[in-house]
């Protein structure tokens, strides 16, 4: 989605050379063991942290970052904190072409020729067969997806294309629609381009940081009015003097998913 060198370029211990396979099938997937999960043709790598709550998954997703960054060295301490603060099983995914996420059929979010991938139809209908496969084999009925940035947009997508899927939604500095920042790109998608078909028992959280330059505070409010003109139940939460990096994991954003969780 979003793309700057400042944020690519953060952290580059955690920017690996890409081990993941041309395609790695179903079997292969499977032999991989219990932190892989194989759904849209792709072999997902995972980090899972368990909660005691039966019934209940929290599902985090991350946005851009290097093609080939280990982001589960960076997203499994974010999912065991909520694990724990919680007590509800948290499970961080890599998308394809992070960790050891297969490329069958998507390139990473930042591979070189793609813009916003995570905006195309097919990706978000990817990630929506991700979030059915981990609801089932987790045997969960209630979804709460907490995505950053690219993981934000596509989340809030999902919960139009799939009105039925996710429960609770913690967006934390996304994009709500993709062709009023990039207008050039008219085939893709964002949740304005669904709004109507959102159910309305969706809860929505959407986290702004007044710092954020990537994300701009004022893409969030937006959205927030546009929604409740909707009749959608969200809340918008301010992280004061945060950047895009790292939003997700604010203490107001922490605060925010503990909250939603228990409603």
């Amino acid at each position: 989605m979003i793309n700057k060198k400042i944020l690519l370029g953060f952290l580059p211990a955690l920017v690996t050379l890409s081990l993941n396979a041309a395609t790695i099938s179903k079997d292969e997937c499977t032999k991989k063991g219990e932190n892989f999960i194989y759904a849209g043709n792709e072999c997902i790598q995972y980090k899972k942290f368990s909660g005691e709550e039966e019934g209940a998954l929290n599902i985090i997703v991350h946005g851009t970052w290097n093609e080939g960054t280990d982001t589960l060295a960076r997203y499994a301490p974010f999912a065991e904190d909520l694990a724990m603060r919680t007590d509800i099983t948290t499970i961080a995914v890599a998308l394809p072409g992070y960790s050891q996420s297969s490329t069958n059929n998507f390139p990473s979010l930042s591979h070189n020729g793609v813009e916003s991938l995570g905006a195309k139809k097919e990706y978000v209908e990817f990630l929506a067969q991700l979030v059915e496969a981990l609801k089932t084999k987790y045997k969960a009925e209630k979804i709460t997806y907490i995505g950053h940035s690219a993981g934000c947009m596509m989340g809030a997508t999902l919960t139009g294309l799939k009105p039925d899927l996710i429960n609770n939604i913690v967006c934390a500095g996304g994009v709500y629609d993709i062709k009023k920042e990039k207008p050039a790109l008219k085939n893709h998608i964002s949740i304005v381009d669904v709004l109507d078909k959102v159910n309305k028992n969706t809860k929505f959280v959407l986290v702004y940081g007044t710092a954020d330059d990537i994300s701009k505070p004022q893409v969030t409010k937006d959205f927030y009015e546009l929604a409740k003109s909707k009749g959608l139940t969200v809340k918008l939460v301010e992280a004061v003097d945060a950047p895009h990096i790292d939003l997700d994991m604010t203490t107001e954003s922490k605060d925010a998913i503990e909250e939603i969780v228990a409603e």
